[in-house]
């Protein structure tokens, strides 16, 4: 039953990933008819270069900002959602409703925030006497601008699966707590953080990959990589760009494929000993 499955898996999953490796120890220009095999030198003139810590660093840096802040903030707005208040279901469905928009739909409005000629944000700053920054042509208001949107965008998904686990909390753990004299603060950091760390774990593997891996909104809001050019992106720069490097590009995607790899091994490997299941 699960053959026709596992042969999709094969076909659309693990042969393009044997064939980009492939590809990576070629020179190959793409579009040419002919390619030269060169084993390493692909991956040796990445590391070697001044790009690797550059793309790295962005790589990084937009990892760590976009996966620490969309858990923080999602959490907090699981802690709002999860009261019995008016208006609760609406809110809930405009939390998650940027999570499902069209990355491209979402970096074109935002674009339209940002921009410091007629944009919403300069008109705002204008009003009270203050300039707009140069978003788009500072490298680190780039990266800040796009670590906004994309939190902004992923928000509601970390909200509702916190706000999931923090209803499938025991009622009765709460209530004893409650009346041994523990105060809303005491039983949220001694009982219910740890009693989410299940939900923890699966949101910090699914977030750090899914963060490692965006794009969209990159593309959209800086084409030219200003600042903003992560591991996938460079990917995309070097194949489809100026350069055309076929086979330079598939070398830094087998890159990031070992760091995902890498990424949740660890994980699996040490962070689950911190969860508790019971």
């Amino acid at each position: 039953m699960a053959l026709p499955n596992l042969m999709l898996i094969a076909v659309f999953t693990y042969r393009p990933l044997v064939a980009n490796i492939q590809y990576s120890i070629l020179d190959w220009t793409l579009g040419a008819e002919t390619a030269r095999v060169v084993g390493l030198a692909n991956y040796i003139e990445f590391f070697t270069s001044d790009d690797a810590s550059r793309v790295l660093g962005t790589t990084l840096a937009f990892t760590v900002f976009t996966v620490g802040l969309s858990m923080a903030l999602g959490l907090l707005v699981a802690l709002a959602l999860n009261t019995k208040v008016r208006g609760t279901t609406f809110a809930r469905s405009a939390v998650f409703a940027p999570f499902v928009l069209s990355g491209v739909g979402v970096g074109l409005v935002w674009m339209f925030i940002f921009d410091p000629g007629y944009g919403a944000l300069a008109w705002i700053l204008r009003a009270g006497g203050l300039a707009s920054p140069q978003w788009f042509n500072d490298p680190q208001l780039a990266l800040s601008m796009v670590v906004i949107v994309y939190v902004w965008k992923n928000l509601g998904y970390c909200a509702v699966v916190y706000l999931a686990g923090l209803q499938s909390l025991p009622g009765d753990v709460m209530e004893a707590a409650a009346l041994d004299g523990a105060g809303g603060i005491r039983r949220f950091w001694s009982i219910s953080l740890p009693l989410l760390s299940p939900t923890t774990f699966f949101l910090l593997i699914t977030t750090i990959l899914s963060s490692l891996q965006a794009f969209d909104l990159i593309r959209i809001m800086t084409p030219l990589g200003n600042g903003t050019s992560t591991l996938i992106y460079e990917a995309y720069l070097q194949a489809f760009g100026a350069y055309n490097r076929a086979g330079y590009s598939a070398a830094i995607s087998v890159i990031l494929f070992v760091i995902l790899l890498v990424v949740t091994v660890v994980q699996i490997r040490f962070v689950e000993k911190k969860v508790h299941y019971s």
